[in-house]
């Protein structure tokens, strides 16, 4: 009998592919809600998951369940816990999404620089002002701050230092190597200080969670911007708020909020001096065809006896 994998959201067609040419039964399910994925998932051997959580209520109406392969790098959307007590291995997509991501977090630098969101807002009533009276720069030769330097970090270094001739400092306790083109620093608060742009490259955990709020924002210089197309919870958006409205920093590329999908009053989402996106980051053809198939792969892997290749370090215990 073939292994079931249960599928919330569909995934591209490689993915599907992949799964059938191995020989699992694909099971396209009802939809995302908890409720949803409780009635589909008592039969199944393995999930791919998109954007769905999967708490733990979930994962005890699932018996049979041994892997989850989560379609993107982050796991804060499944319970872990839950995971451990039903001993369910749980795997990311890591590096699938990268470029793509890194590419966004470029483009929302672009756009802060240029201030674009201020400017369409006026373009049309006063073109001269649109046009002359917002203070537009440039990237080249700025500092870009980033914390973490993992896979999308250093691709955002790369594309800063090579295509925009930007100094690039990095903070990031764990890196053990990183290319000559970026200056790690042990100073956290040093990349808030001297960063023209700070972005951010780490995973929602209890150490990161708010881990950007009233202290980094003070340190920052007024004409910096924050970009965050790592998490929404890293940031504190009480403390962001507070900062955009008093002027104490340019302005914000936001791809994440803590709230998603958004609450529309959010102050964040009606300011000229941010950009907010519905966590597009890894929403490429191109990203989502590489996660789709690496979720294949993980669960292909696991039912025939090789380790995966991103399992989440929470879990790597259950392989023993």
């Amino acid at each position: 009998m073939s292994y079931q994998v249960l599928l919330p959201q569909p995934i591209l067609p490689e993915g599907y592919a992949y799964l059938r040419d191995h020989g699992y039964e694909v099971v396209d399910g009802r939809g995302f809600t908890e409720e949803d994925i409780i009635a589909d998932i008592a039969d199944c051997d393995a999930m791919i998951v998109r954007t769905a959580k999967i708490t733990g209520r979930i994962l005890d109406a699932a018996p049979k369940l041994k892997i989850i392969a989560r379609h993107g790098a982050g796991y804060d959307g499944v319970d872990l816990e839950g995971a451990r007590r039903n001993k369910v291995l749980v795997t990311t997509a890591g590096g699938a999404n990268a470029i793509s991501v890194a590419e966004l977090a470029i483009f929302y630098m672009l756009y802060c620089s240029r201030r674009f969101q201020a400017v369409m807002a006026h373009c049309k009533e006063d073109y001269r002002y649109a046009k002359m009276g917002i203070q537009k720069t440039e990237l080249e030769g700025k500092t870009l701050g980033l914390i973490g330097t993992g896979n999308i970090g250093k691709l955002v270094a790369q594309k800063a230092a090579h295509g925009f001739n930007m100094k690039v400092l990095a903070y990031d306790p764990f890196a053990r190597e990183v290319p000559d083109y970026i200056q790690l620093t042990d100073d956290r608060d040093e990349i808030f200080r001297a960063s023209d742009y700070v972005s951010l490259h780490v995973p929602a955990t209890k150490e990161t969670t708010h881990s950007v709020s009233d202290h980094e924002f003070e340190l920052m210089k007024e004409t910096a911007f924050l970009i965050n197309t790592a998490r929404g919870a890293i940031v504190d958006e009480g403390a962001l708020i507070r900062a955009l409205e008093a002027k104490k920093i340019a302005g914000a590329g936001l791809d994440v909020l803590e709230q998603e999908p958004f609450d529309l009053d959010n102050p964040l989402l009606h300011m000229e001096n941010v950009l907010v996106a519905p966590h597009i980051g890894g929403a490429t053809k191109e990203a989502s065809t590489r996660s789709s198939v690496a979720c294949a792969e993980a669960i292909d892997d696991f039912f025939s006896g090789r380790t995966p290749k991103f399992v989440v370090p929470e879990l790597r215990d259950l392989l023993s």
